[in-house]
């Protein structure tokens, strides 16, 4: 049979004398609460090069308000746990990922009128 080595691990960091010791209270705090921070701060939507690709090959075009709009409830809908959502628009649908706050793909209503959408679980229309 092998023969098993078993080390102990000492449950607070050695100190030894003539090594700077860094004061590390304060820091932890600090990048927690900006991470806290960062959390809480409504993501602001990306778009991907799919995305932007389909926006301008199919003549879709979102006023900044629009996309304002959008940004606040697709952050809504990720508030509430929604992952992956279609966002209905009067001149456009789009794919969206509340997770990541990016835009997937886009199309304009005519195209998405008969078509089916899988992978989603929460809605947005918007008028």
């Amino acid at each position: 049979m092998d023969k098993l080595n078993f080390h102990r691990i000492p449950s607070q960091p050695l100190i030894r004398p003539g090594q700077p010791q860094v004061a590390a209270a304060s820091s932890p705090k600090q990048s927690f609460i900006e991470h806290l921070n960062n959390a809480l701060q409504p993501a602001t939507l990306k778009i991907s090069k799919h995305a932007a690709d389909r926006l301008m090959e199919r003549n879709i075009h979102i006023s900044d308000a629009e996309w304002a709009h959008v940004t606040d409830k697709v952050n809504e809908a990720k508030s509430k746990g929604i992952r992956e959502s279609l966002v209905l628009m009067d001149q456009a649908a789009l794919i969206v990922s509340a997770k990541n706050s990016t835009v997937i793909t886009a199309m304009d209503r005519a195209e998405a009128k008969d078509q089916l959408f899988t992978n989603i679980d929460g809605t947005i229309v918007l008028s």
